[in-house]
């Protein structure tokens, strides 16, 4: 898989600055939902940028590991979005965000357990027949645990991408915080990846509490993510990655100066493994 290079998350605030100024960003992921509608200025946006940058659609609502059935509606309009801007890629979440057709706005765990792993591939493999693609999954920050779980969480991934025969978009700094949360070692998280399958990597700043860390995007990346993503480039490889900040946004240079510290953290890491 031929990486893209360094991205960032797409955002209004920045629509203007990318129009103008052309900046040193390999590709911008964008939030499907905020481009479903069939016109408008958001698309003509996602559009310009669109013809100067390769762009990847993320999204926050498939709910695929939810229990009601799949939303048809949404699926026909994602559909139609990626025939119209032909992304590099689809991502979403491994999660569910709502039951009996109420959206709780969350990105809301799951056991991990055999008859989950089952259910969530079915859901997938439908998902990648109607598109025409595979899609990627994203480990989702938690807060609780599951009783009923049988397996650690970096196993059901590795299960899930298996039997649906799906893409990973890991997410370094959810591994942090979730490791800090439930006091296992991100290492192992890391080292239990099938690299074939990670195609992707977040990185993002995150609250820490004390007892207790919040997945935030609102700061910069913390140095224990710096640490992990360091581990993950000699783990993984030459994978894509992009930085997400979706509150307390600064301007466009900030976030492309923090973008060089990944691509001198991975530059460094390659080289040493070459």
């Amino acid at each position: 898989m031929k990486s893209l290079g360094f991205g960032l998350g797409l955002r209004p605030v920045h629509y203007a600055a990318i129009r103008q100024g052309r900046p040193r960003v390999d590709w911008f992921e964008a939030i499907t939902e905020n481009y479903l509608v069939p016109g408008g200025p958001p698309l003509r946006h996602l559009e310009q940028v669109r013809a100067d940058y390769p762009v990847a659609l993320h999204g926050v609502s498939l709910s695929i590991g939810g229990t009601d059935p799949l939303d048809q509606q949404y699926l026909r309009d994602v559909k139609r979005l990626v025939s119209r801007v032909e992304p590099a890629w689809v991502s979403d979440h491994l999660c569910w965000t709502g039951v009996r057709g109420h959206n709780l706005h969350d990105l809301l765990p799951l056991p991990y357990t055999a008859e989950a792993v089952r259910h969530v591939a079915e859901r997938v493999r439908r998902v990648q027949d109607y598109l025409g693609l595979r899609i990627l999954l994203e480990n989702v920050s938690s807060y609780v645990e599951f009783d009923a779980s049988e397996m650690p969480e970096w196993e059901f991934l590795a299960l899930v991408a298996e039997q649906a025969d799906c893409e990973i978009l890991l997410d370094v700094n959810n591994v942090y915080v979730s490791s800090v949360n439930h006091g296992f070692d991100p290492l192992v998280y890391l080292d239990a990846m099938p690299a074939q399958r990670v195609r992707q990597i977040h990185l993002a700043g995150h609250e820490h509490n004390g007892t207790h860390v919040v997945d935030t995007h609102d700061a910069p990346v913390s140095a224990a993510v710096w640490q992990l993503y360091r581990h993950a480039v000699r783990r993984l490889g030459d994978v894509t990655a992009m930085i997400e900040r979706d509150d307390r946004i600064p301007d466009l240079q900030e976030l492309v100066a923090e973008l060089d510290v990944a691509r001198a953290i991975a530059r460094q890491e390659l080289q040493a493994a070459a």
